[in-house]
């Protein structure tokens, strides 16, 4: 039988999962397919279950959050960061999991290389995606803040000035400001303020250079966009979905 695998969020017109896991089959000759299955509300998930009967999916924005009220468990690090972006279905259990915080820490001590490198991280953004690298970052001991446009953050952007930027060197970029085919929007930094000291990671990898990311090289920056993260959370879901049974 030919297993299904799938991507829930909205929208889903630039996602870079289908292709790769089709490449994926195809190159290891697995009998297995990935769909991309755009829901523009969580009402129509359990229509998507019983039509498909996936046994494993990947979650995007905007319900990395959201989904975890259709769960029937979480793993210990889903538990603790309080979002989930793989779900694993067995015998119509479904498991959420969070591979993009491994992913995360994994690319970003590869990128870093020396952590006394890094005074401190801002965090833009407060959605799913910010869970996970504020749960990757504590893991790795270093602090950070929340820069948000509504009151779930530590900062506003009209807050960040040259000392925080200094204060706090490493810039993540968690929201979809910037991706395709909006890439003329960019956070609201003061980019002046930048210079050789300061680390930008967007997680967008949609384009491979956002004007984030353009900003900062522009000032001396080091960059990196989330391809490698979205690579490395991609295998982790897939050893994940391949797990067996307890």
């Amino acid at each position: 039988m030919l297993r299904q695998f799938g991507l829930i969020g909205f929208p889903l017109s630039h996602s870079f999962s289908p292709g790769y896991f089709s490449d994926k089959f195809t190159a290891g000759r697995i009998h297995a397919e990935y769909k991309a299955y755009p829901l523009a509300s969580l009402d129509e998930f359990p229509d998507l279950l019983e039509r498909v009967k996936p046994q494993g999916l990947n979650v995007t924005i905007p319900y990395k959050e959201k989904i975890l009220g259709y769960l029937h468990s979480l793993d210990e690090t889903a538990a603790a960061i309080g979002a989930v972006n793989t779900i694993r279905i067995t015998n119509n259990r479904l498991t959420g999991f969070n591979t993009d915080a491994p992913a995360f820490q994994q690319t970003l001590r590869i990128w870093i290389g020396e952590p006394q490198k890094i005074r401190g991280a801002l965090v833009l953004g407060s959605g799913g995606a910010s869970l996970a690298v504020r749960y990757a970052l504590h893991k790795e001991g270093i602090p950070f803040l929340v820069v948000s446009r509504s009151r779930k953050g530590d900062l506003s952007y009209s807050d960040i000035d040259k000392n925080i930027l200094t204060q706090n060197n490493l810039i993540i970029n968690t929201t979809p400001l910037g991706m395709a085919p909006e890439i003329a929007a960019c956070p609201p930094l003061p980019y002046d303020a930048l210079d050789e000291n300061n680390f930008l990671y967007d997680l967008i990898y949609n384009p491979e250079k956002t004007l984030f990311l353009t900003e900062g090289l522009r000032r001396g920056a080091c960059i990196k966009n989330g391809k490698d993260m979205l690579l490395l959370q991609a295998e982790l879901a897939w050893q994940i979905w391949n797990q067996p049974v307890m």
